[in-house]
């Protein structure tokens, strides 16, 4: 055990490799996980409310752990998701649900996005259990966030609808523990173009879905274009503009057969100056058009659009009191924003003050060999004790 590894306290080390090597991927169910940290809690004196998904195969946890004088309204949320991402095809040098910590890092799926985090939280729950609060501590973890922030959805609406109205929100992801005020939103989407199929010597009687699903490929890619060229821009992000992108298409039966099928996987990523339900918007009416061309040619073709993910970006003000207290419980002051997505716009959304701070770099998550820097977990742990200490009495 090095000096590092030994700063970070057993408490913490433990809990995160203990939730660590609950497999989480987001196709399986969170359960196990959900089910550990809720014993903790009750454990502790508090029932956690458990929001579950339509068919209970996963949930989200809200712990409320309320202020000396019994009120649970107010306070701060400590937050983050539960599920990781898959490890399938990629080379790991070790067990990717084995955490293992070699040369001053944690090794594991989940490592720094975002179990490190949830696990110097959960580390905590004896010591805010003990400690008499001016105001509530609200412990918040989600479902599907790797998936489109599906979970965060109904966690919000449950805190909204309790009317918890916190101060301040903390999300963990990994961002070495600087404190971000801004990201992107994200936007995903899965379009269908259902075509007439053919023998490949009789096109006219054929409606080919790959060509329209191309020509609608072109113009995502003509609108990204746009947005590169012409702005808004927002200097803020390391890519200053809004993004979107083609990731993913399939159509097709053979090379002698007009395709009957194709279906086509988009996203953009808005920057706050820009309208994103407009631009939603924009993408229907030039489906719209492609839909009138296909048809034209056969009343029976069609086009479906179906949103697979929608979260909202997050713009907090660099003034606010969530950045400044943030700052003040040693997260590194930060004017940047960041490109990739987080469920800190769904608490802003929700009327809750959120920023984005955790240990880790965003760079090892989703990665093999994911990693976090055990110092990082030290300067995590140092920023948790300091919430609790604002809100002791």
């Amino acid at each position: 055990m090095d000096s590092t590894e030994a700063a970070v306290s057993r408490e913490t080390l433990d809990w995160i490799t203990r939730l660590m090597a609950i497999d989480t991927t987001s196709r399986d169910s969170n359960l196990p996980l959900i089910d550990v940290i809720a014993a903790e809690v009750r454990r502790h004196g508090v029932e956690p409310v458990l929001v579950p998904n339509e068919d209970g195969s996963k949930a989200n946890l809200i712990a409320t752990f309320p202020a000396a004088d019994g009120s649970t309204h107010g306070g701060i949320v400590l937050s983050g998701h539960t599920d990781v991402v898959p490890v399938d095809g990629q080379d790991w040098s070790s067990a990717p649900f084995e955490p293992e910590i070699r040369d001053g890092r944690l090794y594991g799926r989940g490592a720094c996005d975002m179990k490190g985090f949830v696990g110097a939280v959960v580390a905590r729950i004896p010591d805010i259990a003990a400690q008499p609060l001016r105001e509530p501590l609200h412990l918040a973890f989600s479902y599907d966030e790797e998936i489109g922030c599906l979970g965060a959805e109904s966690l919000v609406k449950d805190m909204v609808g309790r009317e918890l109205r916190p101060r301040a929100c903390i999300v963990g992801e990994p961002t070495s523990m600087r404190v971000i005020h801004g990201h992107k939103s994200i936007n995903l989407f899965r379009v269908e173009f259902h075509g007439v199929a053919a023998h490949s010597s009789l096109t006219p009687r054929g409606v080919n879905a790959i060509e329209y699903a191309a020509a609608f490929a072109r113009f995502v890619r003509g609108v990204a274009e746009e947005f590169r060229d012409e702005g808004p821009y927002d200097d803020a992000f390391d890519v200053p503009y809004t993004t979107c992108t083609v990731n993913l298409i399939e159509g097709g039966i053979a090379v002698n057969t007009v395709p009957a099928a194709c279906t086509l996987h988009f996203e953009f990523r808005s920057i706050a100056a820009v309208d994103s339900h407009a631009l939603v918007d924009r993408f229907r009416s030039e489906l719209h058009r492609l839909e009138g061309e296909m048809q034209a040619e056969n009343p029976e073709a069609r086009i479906d659009l179906r949103v697979v993910a929608s979260a909202p970006g997050l713009d907090t003000a660099e003034d606010s009191e969530v950045v400044r207290l943030a700052t003040e419980w040693g997260g590194t002051a930060s004017g940047e924003k960041v490109a990739y997505g987080t469920e800190a716009g769904l608490f802003d959304q929700g009327g809750i003050p959120t920023v984005v701070c955790g240990p880790g770099d965003i760079a090892q998550a989703h990665s093999p060999d994911e990693f976090v820097d055990l110092d990082q977990l030290v300067r995590c742990e140092a920023f948790l004790d300091r919430v609790l200490a604002h809100l002791r009495l």
